[in-house]
């Protein structure tokens, strides 16, 4: 990753609540289930072609490249309790109303952290273009985001912080 040692990225509560509850599936039933399964096929006798032996393997090392993974994703997170930001311009954790001024549909999303995100819960990475677009502006602001099918124009209506 670019940048210095503080380059924290942040996440909400939420979003840390989600990656312990995967972090604890792991460690509590993944990797001991893999583990089971590479001794039954170890008691199988000749491991060299043993097709279950391999696959138990390859999940093993896949089980414990997501522990790595999300341990390093929780020790490299700044987690914000956003129901605590009061803050006059659009920041991480917002809730924002916004329309695109060219078509007037109204668009609302909130602006979580990378692993958080799914467009179609309404959260949006605080890595993606949208995000970075509105972040520090203020209502009635007008943002440009640079699209697939070319740019789009949004107004801030309102954010809040919840």
């Amino acid at each position: 990753m670019a940048g210095g040692a503080n380059d924290k990225l942040p996440m909400t509560i939420r979003g840390k609540a989600l990656l312990e509850a995967e972090l604890k599936k792991l460690l509590l039933e993944e990797r001991p289930s893999v583990i089971n399964a590479i001794e039954e096929a170890r008691a199988q006798g000749d491991i060299s072609e043993n097709a279950e032996y391999e696959a138990a393997k390859e999940r093993q090392s896949m089980i414990e490249g997501r522990i790595a993974e999300i341990q390093g994703k929780i020790a490299g997170a700044e987690v914000i309790d956003v129901t605590t930001i009061k803050a006059d311009r659009v920041v991480f954790g917002a809730h924002i109303k916004a329309v695109d001024t060219e078509t007037d549909e109204e668009i609302a999303y909130q602006i979580v952290g990378v692993d958080e995100a799914d467009v179609k819960k309404g959260l949006i990475s605080v890595l993606s273009p949208l995000a970075r677009a509105m972040i520090g502006k203020k209502v009635g602001d007008t943002v440009t985001v640079q699209s697939p099918k070319g740019d789009k124009e949004f107004e801030i209506l309102a954010f809040e912080y919840k």
